[in-house]
C-alpha cells in the first residue's frame, strides 16, 4: 500500500513539475516567448498531421514502386540484389523527399547456391541407370518474366512429421529410400531432420494443390496465368536451417575480419539433402512409390520397378550481403529509436514477397521525407528504416544487424515494425505482435478506409474477418502473437526482447483453403500476378502503408508511449488458464506446484493498470526485456524470450512449459520432469520481473 502511494505522489510531482515549466515559459513576457524545447518536449501526436500522411500515401505511387523493383530476379548476393540495393540509396537519398541519412551495411555471410553449370536433378532410371523421367528444371513460362535465366534457380528448400515417418517406419523398411513430402505440417528443415534417424538418404517436397490450390491442378483454364492459383510446374522455394542469422558466426556480425567457425561445425542444417519440385512431377512419383495403375497412364511406361535419383550439387560461398539503412532524425529524443523494416531480397521477381512490403516501406518514406525536407514535421523519436538482405537465406541481414549493434538497439529501441509481405490478398488486415502493441494498431485501423468499402475503417472490415472476445475490451479484432521465426521480427522479438509487430492485408479463409497465396517463393510470383490478381489498383497496398505508417507515427510522437501492458497481462492469464487445464493435475501429482506462476500472473496484472504506468516510458519500452532468459532454451538458437519463442507442442501456452511437459509426459524420464519443473520457475520468475519493472521507479 505504501509503495502504492509514494508511486503515486511521483507520478503526481512530475506531472506538475512539468505543467510549472510549461506554465512558466508559456506565459508570454517582454522578453519573449516559451524556449522551444519546452514546445518540443510537451508536443503529442499531431493528429492533423496523421490526416494529411494518410491522404498522402498513394497507390499508383506503390504501383510504380512494385514495377520497378520487380523488373529481373534479385535473390541474395546476385546482379539483381545489387540493382535494388542502389535503387533503394537513390531514393532515400533524394534532396526533396530522402531521408536525413542513408547508407549500406555490408556483411560477409555463408550462402549455398545451385551449380549452373551442374544443376541439380531428380530422376526416375532403370535398375542399369537408364533415364525414364526426369523432374523440370525450371517452371513452365507462360509472360515473359519466366523466360529470365535467372529463374531455374532452385536453391535448397523443406508434411514429414515424426509421426509420419515413425507410422511409415512400422512397415517399410526406410534406410537408403528417398522421401517425399508436402510443405506444411513440419517446417522446411524439420521434414529432413525427422527423416535423417531412419535412414532416408534424401527428401522432395512439393505443394499440394489440396494445400494451396483449393484442389486445381490444370493451367488450361484453373491456374495461373487464368487464376491466382499454383500451375502444376510450380515450384515453392525455401531455407531449410532451424537457425537464423549467418551460419558461420553465431551472435557475432559476419564483418569481414569477424571470427569464423568451421564450416564443419555449423550446426541448425538438416543432415540430409532436400529439394523442392512442382506438384505435376510429385505426382509421377507418388504413383512410381505406391506403385499405382496411374503411372502406366501418366507415363506410359513401367515405372514400378524403377528407382529415383536425387543428385544435389549446391556449393557454399562467403558472399557480400547489404542491408540498406535509413534514419529520419529524432528531435526530442534522437537516442530512441522505432525501427521499420522488410527484408529486400527474392527467391525471384517477389513481386509479394518481399516486394509488396519494400514498396509500401518505399512510399511512406517518400511522404514522411518529404515533411521532413519541407520542414513541416520531425519525430520526436528517431525512425530507423531497414531494407534487409538475404532474409530468405534465414533472416540474415536483420539478424546481423541486431548482432553488431545488441547493446544500442537493446537499450535504446522502442518497437519494431515489420512489413514483408504486405499484401497476401485484398480482403482484411491481419496483424500480429506483442500484446501490448494491440491498442496503437486497433488506434491506426479505426483511422483507415478499407478498400473498396464506403463508410467502412479497416478495423470494422477486420472485427468481420476475425475477431475473440475480451474480458476487458468486449469483441475486438484478433492479433495473433509472434511466436516463431516466420520473418525479420524473429532477431527483434526472441535475441532482443524488442516490443515487435507484423502487418499485412490478407484473404477471406473462409472462401479457400490456402496456406498462402498460391504463387508464393515460385517464379509465377511477378508483377502481372501481384496486380491481376492479388491486388488490382493497389488499393490494398495502400491500406497496410496507411496502417503501418499511422503505427508508426504514433510510436515516434506519443509523449507517452501507446502501450498498453493491461492488454499483455490478459493475454498471460490466457496462457495462465491454459496450462493449468492441461498441466495442473499431472505436476500436483509429482509435487510440481503451479502457485509460483499463478502468484507471478497475478502480480503483473496488478502492477499493469494503466494509471500506474502511463509516466514511466521507459519501463514500457522495457517491459519485453524483462522476459528474457538467455539459459531457457539451450537447444534453440537466438530465442531468449521466455513467453513467445516457437514451440512444437502446438498448445496455446507457454513455449518452453509447453515442450518441455510434452517430451517429460512421454519419456517418463524424472531428469525430464525436472526440466518441466526448471521451465515453471523461469517462467514465474521472469513473469514476477516484469511486473516488477512496471511497478520498482524509485
Amino acid at each position: 500500500m505504501i509503495k502504492k502511494v509514494l508511486i503515486g505522489i511521483l507520478c503526481s510531482a512530475a506531472v506538475l513539475t512539468l505543467g510549472i515549466l510549461i506554465g512558466h515559459f508559456g506565459i508570454t513576457k517582454s522578453s519573449g516567448s516559451a524556449p522551444s524545447w519546452v514546445r518540443d518536449v510537451a508536443k503529442d501526436v499531431d493528429e492533423s498531421l496523421v490526416e494529411k500522411f494518410l491522404s498522402e500515401v498513394d497507390n499508383i505511387q506503390i504501383q510504380e514502386n512494385l514495377r520497378e523493383l520487380t523488373k529481373v530476379p534479385h535473390m541474395a548476393t546476385t546482379a539483381g540484389d545489387e540493382q535494388t540495393v542502389k535503387f533503394m540509396l537513390k531514393r532515400w537519398q533524394d534532396p526533396e523527399s530522402g531521408l536525413d541519412q542513408a547508407w549500406r551495411e555490408e556483411y560477409m555471410v555463408y550462402l549455398s547456391f545451385p551449380d549452373p553449370k551442374n544443376p541439380n536433378s531428380v530422376t526416375v532410371v532403370t535398375p542399369s541407370d537408364a533415364v525414364l523421367h526426369t523432374v523440370r528444371e525450371k517452371e513452365k513460362p507462360y509472360t515473359a518474366d519466366q523466360e529470365d535465366p535467372e529463374v531455374g534457380k532452385l536453391v535448397y528448400a523443406n508434411q514429414g512429421k515424426p509421426s509420419d515417418y515413425e507410422l511409415l517406419n512400422r512397415t517399410i523398411d526406410l534406410n537408403g529410400t528417398i522421401a517425399i513430402t508436402r510443405y506444411g505440417g513440419a517446417g522446411r528443415a524439420a521434414k529432413a531432420i525427422n527423416a535423417a534417424p531412419y535412414g532416408i538418404i534424401g527428401v522432395l517436397v512439393y505443394t499440394d494443390p489440396l494445400d494451396i490450390n483449393d484442389g486445381l491442378m490444370s493451367d488450361i483454364n484453373e491456374t495461373y496465368p487464368h487464376s491466382w492459383y499454383l500451375p502444376p510446374s510450380g515450384v515453392e522455394r525455401g531455407s531449410f536451417k532451424n537457425h537464423y542469422g549467418d551460419m558461420l558466426t553465431p551472435y557475432l556480425a559476419a564483418k569481414e575480419e569477424t571470427y569464423r567457425i568451421p564450416a564443419k561445425n555449423v550446426t541448425g542444417i538438416p543432415p540430409i539433402p532436400i529439394q523442392p519440385i512442382g506438384f505435376e512431377d510429385a505426382y509421377i512419383l507418388i504413383c512410381l512409390f505406391v506403385c499405382l495403375p496411374c503411372c502406366f497412364t501418366l507415363l506410359n511406361l513401367n515405372l514400378c520397378s524403377s528407382d529415383v535419383k536425387l543428385d544435389i550439387f549446391n556449393y557454399e560461398e562467403v558472399r557480400s550481403s547489404a542491408n540498406v539503412m535509413g534514419v529520419i532524425r529524432g528531435s526530442v529524443e534522437p537516442d530512441r529509436y522505432v525501427i521499420y523494416g522488410n527484408h529486400r531480397d527474392s527467391w525471384v521477381h517477389g513481386a509479394i514477397d518481399p516486394s509488396s512490403g519494400t514498396s509500401v516501406m518505399l512510399e511512406l518514406s517518400r511522404v514522411l521525407g518529404k515533411m521532413v525536407k519541407q520542414g513541416k514535421w520531425r519525430p520526436r523519436r528517431s525512425i530507423i528504416f531497414g531494407s534487409w538482405g538475404a532474409e530468405e537465406f534465414g533472416l540474415i541481414g536483420s539478424a546481423e544487424y541486431t548482432e553488431q549493434y545488441f547493446t544500442k538497439l537493446s537499450e535504446r529501441t522502442v518497437a519494431y515494425i515489420n512489413v514483408d509481405i504486405a499484401v497476401f490478398a485484398n480482403a482484411t488486415l491481419r496483424a500480429s505482435g506483442m500484446p501490448s502493441v494491440q491498442n496503437v494498431i486497433f488506434t491506426a485501423a479505426k483511422q483507415v478506409d478499407a478498400p473498396g468499402l464506403d463508410s467502412m475503417s479497416v478495423y470494422d472490415n477486420w472485427i468481420q474477418y476475425a475477431n475473440k472476445t475480451s474480458p476487458a475490451h468486449g469483441t475486438i479484432p484478433r492479433v495473433g502473437y509472434l511466436s516463431g521465426a516466420g520473418s525479420d521480427y524473429a532477431a527483434f522479438v526472441h535475441y532482443l526482447g524488442i516490443t515487435s509487430m507484423d502487418i499485412s492485408y490478407t484473404y477471406d479463409r473462409s472462401k479457400t483453403n490456402a496456406r498462402i497465396y498460391p504463387a508464393y517463393h515460385t517464379a509465377y510470383d511477378t508483377f502481372d500476378y501481384a496486380s491481376k490478381f492479388i491486388d488490382p489498383g493497389f488499393t490494398s497496398h495502400q491500406a497496410t502503408g496507411r496502417t503501418a505508417g499511422n503505427i508508426l507515427i504514433r510510436l515516434a510522437d506519443s509523449l507517452v508511449l501507446p502501450l498498453n501492458c493491461s492488454d499483455y497481462a490478459e493475454s498471460l492469464e490466457e496462457y495462465l488458464k491454459t496450462a493449468i487445464d492441461l498441466y495442473q493435475h499431472q505436476l500436483k501429482a509429482r509435487n510440481i506446484s503451479m502457485e509460483p506462476l499463478k502468484h507471478a500472473v497475478a502480480s503483473f496484472r496488478q502492477c499493469s493498470y494503466p494509471l500506474k504506468v502511463r509516466m514511466i516510458n521507459d519501463q514500457l519500452m522495457l517491459l519485453d526485456r524483462a522476459f528474457l532468459n538467455p539459459l531457457a532454451f539451450p537447444d534453440k538458437y537466438g530465442y531468449r524470450h521466455v513467453i513467445w519463442a516457437s514451440s512444437s507442442a502446438g498448445q496455446p501456452t507457454f513455449p518452453g512449459l509447453a515442450d518441455a511437459y510434452d517430451k517429460a509426459e512421454s519419456s517418463g524420464q524424472s531428469n525430464d520432469w525436472d526440466k518441466v519443473h526448471y521451465h515453471l520457475s523461469v517462467l514465474s520468475q521472469a513473469i514476477d520481473g516484469a511486473a516488477h519493472m512496471l511497478l520498482d521507479v524509485i
